[in-house]
């Protein structure tokens, strides 16, 4: 190695100890011979130092820029590790010299990397730094040895990131927007947020021996909750992979996207007949195999951040997200039939957004959930009318109930649960209501018998088994408005809809709303003539409001209005017809002044009979 000048020497020793009393020019001098001579390679701690998210723009760009064109046409020649180095003293001693120089080498780079890293991470650093310092850390994870993604650059980033307890979120857009585009920096991403999680997963558990303190727990906790917020975000916006996506590669490799394939090769003689095949190996391009292996680790990654304990905002935004945007790019969506099943059966909003995600297992993938309708029936509550997702709960309520093969009393039951709601939900729910039951009704003839069903108690159906009609007492037994129906029953077999009638129903033709007054006169028709009747697209009604109902019925064009309009003038408070056998008519004037006379006469009368007995 090259000895460096003791001039030199000193003024880098001075620049390294006073680097922010150096000006933009005397670090352009720096830089230049840096960049010129190997002898003034001393010059690299000085502009390290400057290279920091509190160094003046203008400085940090400069050391930036320069450190980048220095290290970047060496990359090929520094070591892979800088853990270990030659003896001096032994053979080859200048051979040696170069491996002990390639080995600091080595750690000044791993220096620069570091620093680039922090102020790409930093809160503090400018935003055209950061620009700057994240093209360079990409640069050489893109100039790796032989042409190969340099993934422990790029881990090393990603686990700053996550790691870091201010905000990213500029960061990480920019990050999206310019490089999750190549599928090898998708493909490393959800292999680095695998281990990475994977390594959350054994701090949590074991932490100092197994023994963790209250404090180191809470601290933890808060730790694993802000980088689920992180992680979540990256894993949702990082674009999915299929076999119609564009294979654009960032590194010259990137990912091992060719396989091998034998090829005959006919060699033809002289008259034109074959005489031997030959049998070569030949390298084609397999996008196909570089999707299969993206789809293990896209698995891989979601499988483990799932494992997490997520906080409960980043729980009900992975169930919203997970069977549009996860379920179809993963290379077997069956795994996730513990999540969805753990999450389904914690009740209230969560099932309701766990229900998209199931229906798909069972209906794509071959999910037995036997317990399935009894969880259902239990989300019909009152309260699943005013929640934020119930457009969604709705149709796919419609939609688990369309099947022919549905029991009579599985139907019955639902029928009922719905016309019991009608009572006490908003309109628009109303509205839901009766397109839900429209379709039931229509889809299964064998509960039609609740539109209307004068006694059913367990004499009648005794009655009935027996072949003779029911008695006088057992109809006016029924016909008194016991319901036999408990809306309280979570099991639907054991709840008495097949023994009720959907009287909620008629109540509904007074409504205070005409909407739902008029929507429910649609349940009158005959709708097991199927020929007749079409269903309703519950969609229609499903994200209603107050806010929509007033809108729709301003928007009607009325034909006749109502006017409060007298054929002559009232006379009186009532109308005699209201209350038949009494008069509201005015007195005349005789007829009051004999009526006051024979008052004061009876009342002088009794006066005078008072005294003379006293």
């Amino acid at each position: 190695m090259a000895s460096v000048p003791t001039k030199q020497r000193a003024k880098t020793k001075k620049g390294k100890r006073k680097g922010e009393t150096l000006t933009l020019d005397e670090l352009r001098t720096l830089s230049h011979d840096l960049l010129s001579s190997r002898a003034h390679v001393n010059n690299l701690p000085v502009l390290l130092s400057f290279l920091s998210p509190s160094s003046p723009l203008d400085l940090a760009l400069e050391a930036l820029i320069s450190l980048q064109s220095f290290f970047t046409p060496l990359i090929p020649d520094i070591p892979s590790s800088s853990g270990t180095s030659s003896n001096p003293l032994a053979p080859g001693a200048e051979d040696d010299a170069v491996s002990v120089y390639k080995v600091w080498l080595r750690a000044r780079f791993d220096e620069f990397v570091n620093s680039l890293i922090e102020v790409t991470v930093s809160p503090q650093s400018a935003e055209e730094l950061r620009d700057f310092s994240l093209d360079a850390l990409m640069e050489f994870v893109k100039l790796g040895k032989e042409g190969k993604f340099q993934s422990a650059i790029y881990h090393r980033l990603l686990q700053n990131i996550i790691q870091s307890t201010s905000s990213v979120d500029t960061l990480l857009d920019m990050m999206m927007a310019k490089y999750f585009k190549y599928i090898d920096v998708c493909y490393f991403t959800y292999t680095s947020i695998d281990k990475i999680v994977q390594s959350y997963e054994s701090s949590s558990m074991t932490d100092n021996g197994g023994v963790r303190s209250q404090t180191d727990g809470e601290l933890s906790k808060s730790k694993v909750e802000v980088a689920a917020h992180i992680i979540f975000k990256i894993l949702s916006h990082t674009p999915p992979i299929d076999t119609e996506s564009t294979h654009e590669m960032w590194s010259q490799l990137g990912l091992s996207s060719k396989k091998t394939r034998r090829k005959s090769s006919k060699v033809l003689t002289t008259n034109g007949k074959p005489e031997k095949l030959k049998e070569e190996n030949e390298e084609v391009p397999s996008f196909g195999h570089a999707t299969k292996k993206i789809k293990l680790r896209f698995t891989k990654a979601w499988m483990s951040f799932l494992k997490l304990p997520l906080p409960f905002d980043v729980y009900k935004e992975v169930l919203v997200t997970l069977h549009q945007n996860v379920m179809p790019y993963m290379a077997n969506p069956a795994v996730l039939c513990d999540f969805l099943t753990r999450s389904y059966d914690i009740g209230g909003v969560i099932s309701v957004m766990a229900l998209s995600g199931l229906f798909v297992l069972m209906t794509r993938h071959g999910l037995e959930y036997p317990k399935f309708y009894e969880k259902l029936y239990a989300l019909l509550t009152p309260t699943i009318f005013m929640s934020k997702h119930r457009a969604v709960f709705f149709q796919l309520l419609d939609t688990c109930l369309k099947s022919a093969y549905l029991p009579a009393y599985l139907a019955a039951a639902f029928t009922k649960k719905l016309s019991r709601l009608s009572l006490s939900v908003p309109p628009s729910g109303a509205l839901v209501i009766i397109a839900i039951i429209h379709n039931l009704l229509r889809r299964h003839p064998s509960i039609n018998f609740l539109v209307h069903q004068v006694a059913n108690n367990e004499n009648d159906k005794d009655q009935s088994v027996n072949g003779s009609e029911p008695s006088d007492a057992s109809v006016s037994y029924a016909s008194q408005g016991e319901d036999f129906f408990d809306s309280e029953e979570t099991d639907p077999a054991k709840s008495g809809a097949m023994r009720s009638s959907l009287w909620e129903i008629d109540t509904l033709r007074h409504h205070y709303c005409p909407a739902v007054s008029r929507f429910v006169a649609s349940l009158e028709n005959d709708l097991t003539v199927r020929a007749k009747t079409s269903e309703v697209t519950v969609g229609d009604f499903s994200s209603g409001s107050y806010a929509t109902i007033f809108h729709q019925e301003t928007r009607r064009r009325i034909k006749q209005v109502p006017l409060a309009f007298y054929k002559g003038i009232p006379t009186s408070l009532f109308w005699e017809s209201d209350f038949p056998g009494w008069t509201f008519g005015k007195l005349e004037t005789g007829h009051e002044n004999a009526a006051v006379n024979s008052i004061e006469d009876e009342i002088q009368k009794s006066a005078k009979r008072q005294r003379v007995e006293c």
